[in-house]
This record gives structure tokens, C-alpha cells and sequence, in this order.
């Protein structure tokens, strides 16, 4: 059978150029903003919180290997301070692959329904054990037991294999306490830049980039939008 198409043209695809929103998030100006970005952030935080925004504290973590080729994905931060930005993994997972050999990273929270995004660029480093011990010993029970149980990142052939082995460890911490993987744990991304952006109209977003200083303080520049 002769095939009419013309193997020129793209085997998929759609033009979404007219898909398009336009911000109207009120002004944000210097002077709305805290000198330490860490409380500034707590604040926008907050009002994600109060906002209908499902997941708040999901964020994309942007890693790079060891051929230097990007990768991103969604994990969920679990607490921040003065310190940082923490979130937990499994520690033979692409991402914890990509830390070990490249520490630098980035963070994206993506608010839609306040229409405002904070980027940050930093350091990834592990945390103590005891601290990822304290952590995980309040995740639900199923969380703890998944957390035995995935080889995040591998191959595998079916999900009934990793159903079979949830139950089965399952019931082999029954009536247990359920102790941390040692293939599991947590970083912390120590800031360097973090960025505030606040959706405007007509593409006129006002931002700004706090950048830390030798003494630990922090520089505030507007950037253009």
C-alpha cells in the first residue's frame, strides 16, 4: 500500500501559541519586601497556604550530571530555615546520582493561583542522619514502607512487582516500628540567589533577585521582567 503522507512533515504536534493568560497580581515594590529573603519568603509561603494553590510546597529541583546535561523534576519541600530548603529522597536515585558529583541546583515554586514564582539557586549537601530519622519517623506508616521499597529511578518491568514487594514489606515490619532505610535520606539547598516574581499585566512582571554577600547578608536588585 503507498502511503500518501509526506514524510517532510512533523509526525505530531499543535500549535498552542494562542494559549495565553494574562497576569493582573498586584504591584510588588522594594519597599514590600523583608531584607532577609528567608522571612520573605516565609510570607509568600503563607499566602500560598491560605490560597487555593494545591500542593504549596511542591518544587521543581533542576540537577545536572555528570556529562553536564540538565534534568528536572517535582519533590515536595518539608521545612526551610535560615539554614535552607529541605527536601527527602531515595539516595540511589538520579537526583541524589546528579548531587554527588554536581552540588549545585536549583528551585522553582510555581504559584498559578497567586500568580507568583520563587526561584533559588544554591548547594545541595546531605543532612545529618538524626535528622532525617526525625523526619521520617513522623511520615505516615505506607510512606515508610515505600520508602523500602522503591529503587527509585530503576528499570523495572511491571507494578505488580512493586505492589508485591510493598506487601511484602509490609508484612515484614507488622506490628513493628519501621526502621530508616539507609538508602534514604534528606539535603538542604543552602541559598545563594533567590528571586521573587510577581505576575503583572501586560508582561511588565516586577522582580527581584536577593544575592548573598561575603558577610552573609543580602543584596536587592530589581531585575526587568
Amino acid at each position: 500500500m503507498t502511503s500518501n503522507r509526506d514524510d517532510s512533515l512533523p509526525r505530531a504536534g499543535m500549535d498552542v501559541s494562542d494559549l495565553r493568560r494574562s497576569a493582573t497580581g498586584p504591584a510588588l515594590e522594594r519597599r514590600d519586601l523583608h531584607e532577609d529573603p528567608i522571612v520573605q519568603f516565609e510570607r509568600w509561603f503563607g499566602d500560598a497556604c491560605g490560597s487555593d494553590s494545591m500542593d504549596p510546597n511542591a518544587v521543581t529541583l533542576s540537577t545536572v550530571d555528570a556529562d553536564h546535561r540538565p534534568a528536572a523534576r517535582t519533590v515536595l519541600l518539608k521545612y526551610f530555615d535560615e539554614r535552607g530548603f529541605v527536601f527527602f529522597t531515595n539516595l540511589e536515585s538520579s537526583k541524589a546520582g546528579h548531587i554527588a558529583v554536581n552540588a549545585n541546583v536549583a528551585l522553582l515554586f510555581f504559584w498559578r493561583e497567586l500568580g507568583r514564582q520563587v526561584s533559588i539557586r544554591g548547594s545541595a549537601e546531605r543532612i545529618p542522619t538524626t535528622e532525617t530519622l526525625k523526619y521520617f519517623a513522623t511520615r505516615p506508616r505506607g510512606s515508610q514502607v515505600g520508602a523500602w521499597v522503591s529503587s527509585q529511578s530503576s528499570i523495572i518491568s511491571t507494578r505488580s512487582l512493586l505492589e508485591a514487594k510493598f506487601e511484602e514489606m509490609k508484612q515484614k515490619f507488622r506490628d513493628k516500628e519501621i526502621p530508616l532505610p539507609s538508602f534514604w535520606g534528606g539535603y538542604r539547598v543552602t541559598p545563594l540567589e533567590i528571586e521573587f516574581w510577581q505576575g503583572r499585566e501586560n508582561r511588565l512582571h516586577d522582580r527581584f533577585l536577593y544575592t548573598r554577600q561575603d558577610n552573609d547578608s543580602w543584596r536587592i536588585d530589581r531585575l526587568a521582567p
